[in-house]
């Protein structure tokens, strides 16, 4: 029984009943979800460097043990929320080429602006998040974990601009296209991020992906 007053921790280590292992994962799962929630909202309001571990336990209502237990600190949260919100834009865009090209889409450019497109949405759908990771604040490596990432994206963009399973056959013309193209996406996600409504949003999606076209054809 748990006598704190804190929601369950998702440390119950019995084997419970019936269906106990599967409220324990829920259970965990719920607690990884307060405390990325409330880590989120500090580090908007404070900054990397200005939020406090007590704080976000406070908002999570979730014990300082299962913080640790489950990001291991104050910058495991940050990696956590990081690789939640570019799991969720890389999905998203992986979604909109795959159903475009069920649609019968082949042109290299529509795929790549369909995948662009999505992206952006989930700037805007996701902004709390996406902003924090505009100021260029983190824990140590973190510049280098996205600065890695944008190597990835950059080489995906460069395959399916170019319908290459290898980046290098598009020739060093090709892989710069893709890099700057892939620039412009990152840059108008930080305006989408913090766009004023969605209306605004929307605009600078439309607009950008206009650029995007005249700049890859």
């Amino acid at each position: 029984m748990r006598t704190s007053g804190r929601p369950d921790d998702g440390q119950d280590d019995g084997a419970g009943e019936g269906t106990g292992g599967g409220r324990q994962w829920a259970r965990a799962d719920a607690t990884r979800q307060a405390l990325l929630t409330a880590a989120q909202r500090v580090f908007a309001d404070r900054g990397y460097d200005g939020a406090g571990i007590a704080e976000i336990v406070e908002r999570s209502g979730i014990s300082v043990g299962s913080l640790y237990h489950h990001y291991g600190g104050k910058a495991g949260l940050y990696v956590a929320l990081w690789e939640e919100l570019t799991t969720e834009q890389e999905r998203s865009a992986a979604q909109a080429v795959a159903t475009a090209r069920k649609t019968g889409e082949t042109d290299p450019i529509a795929l790549f602006i369909a995948g662009a497109r999505a992206y952006l949405r989930v700037c805007w759908e996701r902004r709390e998040a996406a902003r924090l990771f505009h100021g260029g604040e983190g824990p140590s490596g973190s510049s280098l974990m996205r600065r890695s990432r944008a190597q990835r994206w950059i080489a995906q963009n460069t395959k399916l601009l170019h319908g290459a399973s290898d980046p290098a056959p598009a020739g060093r013309a090709g892989q710069v296209l893709s890099l700057v193209l892939t620039t412009v996406i990152g840059e108008a996600g930080r305006e989408i991020a913090t766009a004023e409504s969605e209306t605004e949003a929307a605009e600078i999606i439309d607009e950008v992906c206009r650029i995007l076209i005249r700049l890859a054809r």
